[in-house]
């Protein structure tokens, strides 16, 4: 199985084939499946999905916003349309997936992340 990181990379290269039409919504949507498959599946999170985890904080403070918005809604509203958001997502997840991560940054809880209800 691809990891998080080969999977985005994969998304980049053929974007239609995996979310229908390039959108950072369908994107969003599509990670938001991810990884509720692997929590239903019982996987363990993986180092890179811990990281991905502090993608909102990044985009947070690289956009100096200080809302609540989630990162691809902030994204978003920085582009012209949901097409251009998506590839300036890419041009982001690169420069964040390189930068020196030994500067702390938060972990956000996504609404895609779950917990177990016992």
């Amino acid at each position: 199985m691809l990891d998080l990181y080969d999977l985005i990379r994969n998304i980049k290269k053929r974007p239609a084939m995996y979310l229908g039409q390039p959108s950072i919504t369908h994107f969003q949507s599509f990670l938001a499946g991810y990884f509720l498959a692997r929590h239903q599946l019982g996987a363990p999170e993986t180092e890179q999905e811990k990281n991905f985890a502090k993608f909102e904080a990044w985009i947070q403070q690289k956009f100096q916003i200080t809302s609540s918005q989630s990162w691809d809604k902030i994204i978003l509203f920085f582009s012209q349309d949901d097409r251009q958001a998506l590839e300036r997502f890419f041009e982001l997840f690169d420069e964040f997936s390189t930068r020196d991560e030994h500067v702390e940054l938060p972990v956000v809880t996504h609404s895609f992340r779950f917990r177990s209800v016992d």
